[in-house]
């Protein structure tokens, strides 16, 4: 229960921001948003370290695959692409194609048993679950 409603919360949560990393970009520039979020969720975490306790930072060093140590380069690219799209697509087209992308990719990790993801079999029905929302994107955008 608390899964989903975590979830729920994190989607909701990313629609927002995308929409006002968009407005803060239209006043300022893509960079300057980009380092803002960056900057401020840094602080947050450094203060909930402070909070919850101090878990030793060395531990990012100890890491096995440190190709996961991009997740910041991601991070950012996350804010710039989410701003993009919302930009030229609007916030509900932005955020149903973002979704579908996060499930196929999401599934495709599955699949492969990447990235220390528990390796799942093929399945159709979740093939066409996507397929299904993907058809709900083009009629949510369909004009007359």
């Amino acid at each position: 229960m608390w899964g989903t409603i975590i979830a729920l919360l994190s989607g909701m949560l990313m629609s927002i921001q995308g929409i006002f990393n968009t407005a803060i970009t239209k006043e300022t520039s893509l960079w300057v948003c980009t380092g803002w979020v960056q900057l401020t969720a840094f602080v947050v975490c450094v203060f909930m370290w402070f909070v919850t306790g101090r878990q030793a930072v060395g531990g990012l060093f100890a890491i096995d695959s440190k190709y996961m140590l991009f997740t910041g380069v991601m991070g950012a690219l996350i804010t710039i692409t989410v701003v993009k799209s919302m930009a030229s697509l609007g916030p509900a087209g932005a955020s149903m194609l973002i979704v579908i992308a996060q499930i196929g990719m999401s599934y495709a990790v599955e699949l492969l048993g990447i990235f220390g993801a528990e390796k799942q079999p093929f399945m159709w029905r979740k093939v066409i679950g996507l397929v299904i929302a993907a058809a709900g994107i083009v009629l949510f955008q369909w004009k007359k």
